[in-house]
């Protein structure tokens, strides 16, 4: 899990180059600058996608999100929730390349109860003194909360022409964001039927509402891609996921992948590349399988 300790040694300074350097030159520069390459007005993307700014109501206020899907057709949902420090443009370059595979996917800001919009430019960034303000924020993010938004975001992604309602939708969810993909396939059982959780944090706890506990309610295939650091601490937890996997009658992925904590995010400094391309080719064997 993500761990306060660390983030010292991950300020600014130790990440500037490294994070630039693992996204690409040409990518990073599209990525992290403003102008007509962000799309935010719904403009067209090279090669081939739309990427807008959104927002939509739910019941504890107003959404807003990044739209991101190929010019042209119909194509399957993919609800993106981005780790602890939000959106910023490393997960929007890594919605763009999802949607570049024939994806409309939704990056959605899981903190716009308290702030809409990018709140930190990068990992680095937020590494440097933004755990307390995520904190507070990730305060109003309990189980309800986040299915109350997941019924929200199917329902606008559903009313989107881009949208190929005869398939399902994907989750596909970052550090915290990993067990809002089983809160989501929970609480929209008939549409979210892929989930994916990258280095997911408390997916197994003790609690009525722990992940594994849900799945017995959800009609989704799984990708459950662990850290090796986080099965240090807690080898028990993929067994316990498993077990509940089997238990439900869901298929499940579950794998421990050689990087630590955050390793498949662009700009985080444990970004590992090798190991991050293996993890996103299981997400799109997850998508074509269970979409």
């Amino acid at each position: 899990m993500c761990d306060q300790a660390n983030l010292k040694r991950w300020a600014k300074g130790e990440l500037s180059r490294r994070e630039f350097g693992v996204m690409g030159g040409a990518a990073a520069l599209t990525a992290c600058t403003g102008g007509e390459a962000s799309g935010s007005k719904g403009e067209a993307l090279a090669p081939g996608l739309v990427q807008s700014e959104v927002s939509f109501v739910t019941e504890d206020g107003t959404m807003d999100a990044i739209f991101i899907h190929p010019e042209e057709g119909e194509h399957p949902g993919v609800i993106h929730w981005p780790d602890i420090a939000g959106i910023r443009p490393a997960h929007i370059e890594m919605a763009r390349r999802t949607a570049a595979e024939g994806f409309a996917v939704l990056l959605v800001n899981p903190y716009y109860r308290d702030v809409a919009g990018q709140i930190w430019e990068s990992f680095a960034d937020f590494a440097d003194g933004g755990w307390d303000t995520a904190s507070q924020y990730r305060a109003n993010l309990s189980s309800f909360a986040v299915r109350r938004d997941a019924r929200a975001i199917v329902g606008w992604l559903d009313a989107q022409p881009q949208l190929d309602t005869d398939r399902g939708i994907g989750a596909e969810g970052y550090c915290m964001g990993g067990p809002f993909t089983v809160y989501s396939a929970a609480e929209m059982p008939g549409r979210v039927t892929a989930a994916a959780s990258f280095h997911g944090g408390g997916l197994v706890r003790d609690d009525e509402e722990s992940p594994h506990k849900l799945i017995a309610d959800t009609n989704a295939h799984y990708l459950i891609a662990i850290a090796q650091d986080d099965d240090a601490k807690a080898p028990d937890d993929k067994t316990a996921f498993r077990e509940a996997a089997d238990g439900a009658g869901r298929p499940a992925v579950i794998d421990v992948f050689a990087g630590d904590h955050g390793w498949t995010v662009l700009d985080s400094p444990a970004y590992a590349k090798e190991e991050a391309e293996r993890a996103y080719a299981e997400k799109l064997k997850l998508y074509r399988t269970g979409l």
